[in-house]
């Protein structure tokens, strides 16, 4: 009976390397999703990208330390792309708007819509640990996870 154990711990091995696989194939097939080009034969990263390129003179310094500040939340694996992912929605957004500089209302619209409805609560945690006011931006926000209803 000696084998046993090493045959039950090669089967636990076979599935802890199988979950991880499926992991893992997992997120790169989402980035594979998001590199597929749309109707307009860009794909999302392509967009996001061009806003980030076009929107570059618009970025000081100051709105740099702002964003990297904005997705301390977020942990240090995701955080690049989170980054990345935010700036291009506030590009976006500038862009459309025609600003010729960056502001803090735009930079909070813009973090607020890249940011996915299941992080919200940590939106609003970190936004008011910098004391900026939520109330213009109630209608961006998914408050429901903070406030459950009976």
């Amino acid at each position: 009976m000696p084998g046993s154990w090493f045959m039950r711990f090669i089967i636990l091995w076979a599935f802890i390397l199988l979950g991880l696989m499926l992991i893992g194939g997992f997120f790169m097939f989402r980035k594979f999703l998001k590199r597929l080009p749309k109707a307009d034969g860009k794909s999302t990263l392509d967009w996001q990208e061009y806003y980030i390129q076009q929107a570059l003179p618009l970025w000081q310094d100051e709105q740099r330390t702002l964003l990297n500040e904005l997705v301390e939340p977020v942990p240090q694996l995701f955080r690049d792309v989170a980054k990345e992912k935010i700036a291009g929605k506030i590009s976006e957004l500038a862009l459309k708007e025609k600003a010729t500089t960056l502001t803090l209302d735009t930079i909070i619209r813009g973090y607020i819509i890249a940011t996915p409805k299941r992080d919200h609560k940590f939106l609003i945690k970190k936004l008011n640990e910098k004391n900026i006011d939520l109330t213009p931006y109630e209608h961006l926000l998914d408050r429901t996870q903070n406030n459950p209803s009976p």
